[in-house]
């Protein structure tokens, strides 16, 4: 399985999400800059990670979503590469299009840090198929533009087309219908603002996000 992490000025779980990959897939992933202009071949999956990329400066994920190499991320998930965002890479795949909805401050306007409750919604996808429908697991969040928003009738179809992959079961940020992750059409690209990364070894405490990573390693290996 040929994996790839995206790294962007301000990226700050870079390495996070790199060692989860290279621990679930015995294979380093390759660490891809912002700026490069080109993919390399035979992609299996391309990781765009936390952190606050140019520094939300602008709004969070707006200037990374322009960068070179998310034009070709865009192209390859449009051929059917999956792509996973986490955090401020759910916040890219908003800017860029290739998932509905925005981002927005927090609710309670403040950093949210601290593990939370988030059922399973759906497990027809690669990143969701190694969970059970309607389980719970704990992963934590860090986060203070996680607060997911879209109009009446995205939420509706999101709903109806079961593109909810996870949702909070708990209050945490004021996203709409407590959303926590979702889907494009296609289901081939994931954004969630959990971290999955930070729980994939007995040492974090629990391993309920290495199952994503594994999930996906019976798919694509």
């Amino acid at each position: 399985m040929k994996t790839a992490v995206v790294v962007f000025p301000g990226s700050n779980c870079d390495r996070d999400l790199a060692v989860a990959l290279e621990l679930v897939t015995g294979r380093k992933p390759l660490m891809l800059w912002h700026d490069d202009t080109d993919l390399p071949e035979g992609l299996d999956l391309i990781g765009l990670p936390g952190g606050f990329s140019y520094g939300d400066y602008l709004r969070s994920g707006a200037i990374a979503a322009r960068s070179s190499l998310m034009r070709e991320v865009v192209t390859a998930a449009g051929r059917g590469t999956p792509v996973l965002g986490i955090c401020n890479g759910f916040q890219v795949l908003t800017e860029t299009g290739l998932l509905p909805g925005a981002l927005m401050r927090n609710a309670g306007l403040d950093f949210v840090c601290r593990d939370v409750a988030l059922e399973v919604v759906t497990t027809d996808s690669p990143f969701t198929r190694a969970y059970g429908a309607g389980e719970h697991v704990s992963i934590p969040v860090a986060h203070h533009d996680g607060n997911f928003q879209a109009d009446p009738e995205t939420l509706d179809r999101l709903e109806q087309q079961g593109q909810v992959a996870f949702r909070y079961a708990e209050e945490v940020n004021g996203s709409a219908r407590n959303i926590a992750g979702i889907l494009n059409d296609r289901r081939n690209v994931l954004g969630l603002m959990p971290h999955p990364e930070r729980v994939v070894e007995p040492a974090h405490g629990n391993t309920a996000g290495r199952r994503l990573f594994e999930g996906l390693l019976g798919v694509l290996a």
